[in-house]
């Protein structure tokens, strides 16, 4: 028999004879009273006359055990502390028999009264006893934990109880979206939401991932985009401020910065441009680092970032041919080819020119920490976004470029419906000659534009910008990632 069976046939046993006491070990419902963090930060308060008398009522996980006789000490953990408790025969009667039958791991209810051992550590000393869940399980062993990284993913719940690291990670990723959330309400922005199930993909050019409505008898996509056509049309309808915070999906590779499910945020915002959304962003941003991190500077992906500094403008154009030497206005498909050829660029082979331009700046923006924004991208790439008014070869276009990366982008939006109509039939051309990606014809956003859209300012983030702020690989910043199923 395995160490693994064993283990499992002897706290089996347990749970029999906590059962043969009568005692229900999977009971629906416990007051907890006192949060254990509460109890030690109350504690130094109170009067010593009030101290043998207070009686507390606490909950946890057990993490540790340690015998003596008809007496014992055992710590349990639940949500944002531990504490020592210490429990003898005679205080807690025939409740005894049940703590004999306890494993760590395993969650239990006490109510007792504070005290400090001579060793001056804060403790309870139980009264009564509750078990509330049996573990059958045994926690990985406190030195080695999960190693394997797949099994850490796979096993989160395990990865989170053993590391208080992993814990806080999530903790902080909650308050990076309710930052972003606080700082757009208080901006005046209306958070809406927009379908998932798409007729088209819009928004974004990006592999979807297709499924079948079976009441409409329709193929329907997964949303590629943060319902960007949708906010548009309320921005017709006479919405002047929204945004949406939710799941979005590209069927697309897996790397320390690309997902396939994952959250994202975009606004849209009515008479702004996008000068209006760079000021926006910028403060949005500093805000984020400093609530999530405490500071603006930090340490990421191999670079040094000071959101503080002056945030600087990158010419998309100069700043290929500074460092390639190619002019993307002049130089032919074959010319970028030989180039990404001998800087040894991966590449497919069936897009155009525009896209083979985009993996030449890929490659040049990883010389870039930040913090920055990155302007004057060619129309091509980002056929949503309307012209630039000097040079029509270009659009209006930001993105924040922070450790060699995109962290957000944005773009005065496109509310010509004659320009957009043209855009999305060359789009089609693309789509059909074999580029995957390329955005579908939308008929109903363009009809949607011919009523009227205001000037407007659109831009999104993903959680990319909280895997770089914490300098972690975004994958490992999923609190449950998807996984292939574990071989039987």
């Amino acid at each position: 028999m395995k160490p693994e069976e064993i283990l499992l046939k002897e706290r089996l046993e347990k749970l029999n004879n906590i059962i043969a006491l009568g005692i229900n070990p999977y009971p629906s419902k416990f007051e907890k009273k006192d949060q254990i963090i509460d109890i030690v930060n109350d504690y130094s308060k109170l009067k010593n006359e009030e101290k043998s008398k207070k009686i507390i009522t606490t909950a946890g996980r057990i993490m540790s055990i340690r015998e003596m006789g008809k007496a014992s000490f055992f710590d349990i953990k639940d949500e944002n502390s531990k504490i020592q408790c210490f429990i003898k025969e005679d205080e807690v009667k025939k409740k005894y028999k049940l703590y004999r039958l306890l494993d760590i791991g395993d969650i239990v209810g006490i109510e007792g009264t504070p005290f400090r051992t001579k060793r001056g550590e804060l403790s309870v000393l139980v009264k009564e006893l509750n078990i509330l869940s049996k573990s059958l399980k045994p926690l990985p062993d406190k030195w080695h934990g999960l190693k394997d990284i797949e099994e850490k993913f796979r096993k989160r719940y395990l990865d989170i109880i053993m590391n208080p690291e992993i814990k806080e990670l999530f903790i902080k990723k909650s308050k990076f979206w309710q930052t972003i959330r606080t700082f757009l309400l208080k901006k005046g922005f209306l958070e809406v939401e927009t379908p998932v199930l798409e007729n088209s993909t819009g928004g974004a050019a990006a592999t979807p991932f297709k499924t079948h409505h079976n009441s409409l008898d329709i193929d329907v996509y997964l949303r590629i985009s943060m319902g960007e056509l949708w906010q548009k049309k309320l921005l017709v309808a006479g919405y002047e401020k929204t945004f949406e915070i939710g799941r979005q999906f590209r069927n697309e590779g897996i790397d320390t910065e690309h997902l396939q499910d994952y959250t994202q945020m975009e606004f849209y915002w009515a008479y702004a441009n996008y000068k209006d959304g760079m000021s926006l962003v910028q403060e949005m941003y500093k805000l984020v680092a400093k609530e999530v991190l405490g500071t603006m500077k930090f340490k990421t992906h191999g670079y040094e970032v000071d959101l503080e500094k002056k945030w600087e403008l990158y010419d998309y154009e100069k700043l290929i041919e500074e460092k390639t030497g190619i002019k993307i206005y002049e130089s032919s498909k074959k010319d970028i080819e030989k180039k990404l050829n001998e800087l040894k660029i991966e590449y497919e082979k069936n897009i155009d020119k525009w896209r083979l331009v985009d993996v030449l700046w890929k490659y040049c923006r990883k010389t870039i920490s930040g913090p920055g924004f990155l302007v004057n991208q060619p129309v091509e790439i980002t056929p949503l976004a309307k012209r630039n008014q000097k040079d029509p070869r270009k659009v209006e276009q930001f993105q924040v470029i922070i450790a060699g990366t995109e962290i957000g982008n944005g773009y005065s939006e496109l509310n010509d419906p004659l320009d957009q109509e043209k855009r999305f039939l060359e789009q089609r051309k693309l789509k059909e000659a074999g580029d995957i990606e390329a955005h579908d014809y939308d008929e109903s956003f363009v009809e949607a534009l011919k009523h009227g859209m205001p000037p407007a300012c659109g831009f999104g983030v993903s959680e990319r910008l909280f895997a770089y702020l914490v300098d972690k690989p975004i994958r490992e910043c999923v609190i449950f990632p998807i996984m292939k199923p574990e071989k039987s």
